[in-house]
């Protein structure tokens, strides 16, 4: 099988270059560029193509692949929204994702997050590098003891779970195929009115885009603090923007955008940013961002490769798809 791999970090080579070496029989071509319209004239004469989360895998691209002999999309994650499903169908492609590579490291990403903004390590790091050790305004908060609702408790939200027990706050669940545990399940209007401090972990589709909104909002508590590592259409950044500047929303930490396929991954510091939701977002004090880097341990990497690689096997031999999409 010959793949062409597109969004190439080089951060990812290592790993993949490890899972390949003793398999001849799957050939990788690696591409800078990410997945478009424009670009997937480079999958001509390959089989299949491996795509990351912001790639474009719309129906016109998914045509343009099918017409030049693409059979296979591997997504090296967990999410498929950006893949036109119907599209693929339509045109024999089959899909294949990472499905769970490391739910502790998302977890615990999210820990940081909410550490990072609770007790203020940030802003005392950089106060410390300039000789000031005053403590005043870096008052923080326990987590022992608070409210956490968890929206999605699939394999990172339970991951999430376990790690919260831990800190000794009291855990509510909001999902439909939530199983008892050690949380307790609820309703999307209890976990937003009762939870001071919510974590989002639901996958992105018609139903739960824009999940928080103005009207989401007007039910959670004042100061309440918000954490999103999954998909960044979950959130109305318009309505955090007017939830922020009323106080409501007390903390924001976000490891993704809406519209991070124009920002994530690539250095733009020489450049001027010309999104200004993203903008004026960055610019509250009690807002922080990370890159989508969630993910981005040495276990996940090594989780995502060998995964991917693992599904294209399948593939190429004809056996039984475990972790098939479409």
């Amino acid at each position: 099988m010959n793949i062409a791999f597109f969004s190439t970090q080089k951060y990812e080579l290592p790993f993949f270059e490890q899972s390949t070496r003793d398999h001849r029989d799957i050939k990788i071509t690696y591409f800078e560029q990410a997945l478009s319209e424009q670009t997937a004239i480079l999958a001509n004469g390959f089989d299949a193509i491996c795509v990351f989360v912001n790639d474009t895998v719309n129906t016109t691209v998914i045509e343009q692949l099918a017409s030049q002999g693409i059979n296979t999309i591997l997504l090296r994650c967990a999410g498929f929204n950006n893949v036109d499903l119907t599209a693929a169908k339509a045109h024999n492609l089959k899909v294949l994702r990472v499905p769970a590579y490391s739910p502790e490291a998302v977890a615990e990403h999210c820990i940081a997050l909410m550490l990072t903004l609770s007790r203020k390590t940030h802003k005392a790091y950089n106060r410390v590098r300039e000789d000031n050790f005053d403590l005043n305004g870096l008052l923080g908060f326990n987590l022992h003891n608070k409210t956490v609702g968890i929206v999605g408790c699939g394999k990172i939200g339970l991951a999430l779970c376990n790690i919260l027990n831990g800190f000794g706050a009291k855990v509510l669940v909001c999902d439909p195929y939530a199983k008892p545990g050690n949380y307790t399940i609820t309703d999307i209007d209890t976990l937003l009115s009762q939870s001071d401090v919510i974590s989002l972990h639901c996958p992105l589709n018609e139903q739960t885009h824009h999940l928080i909104n103005d009207k989401a909002f007007s039910k959670m508590k004042t100061g309440v603090m918000l954490i999103n590592t999954s998909r960044g259409a979950l959130l109305d950044s318009n309505a955090c923007i007017s939830a922020l500047k009323t106080k409501k929303l007390g903390y924001l930490g976000l490891d993704v955008y809406e519209q991070e396929s124009e920002l994530f991954f690539k250095n733009h510091s020489d450049e001027i940013n010309q999104d200004d939701i993203f903008s004026r977002l960055v610019s509250f004090k009690n807002v922080l961002v990370t890159g989508h880097q969630g993910f981005f341990t040495q276990e996940a990497l090594t989780e995502i490769a060998n995964t991917t690689l693992f599904n294209a096997l399948e593939v190429s031999e004809g056996r039984p798809l475990t972790n098939e999409v479409l």
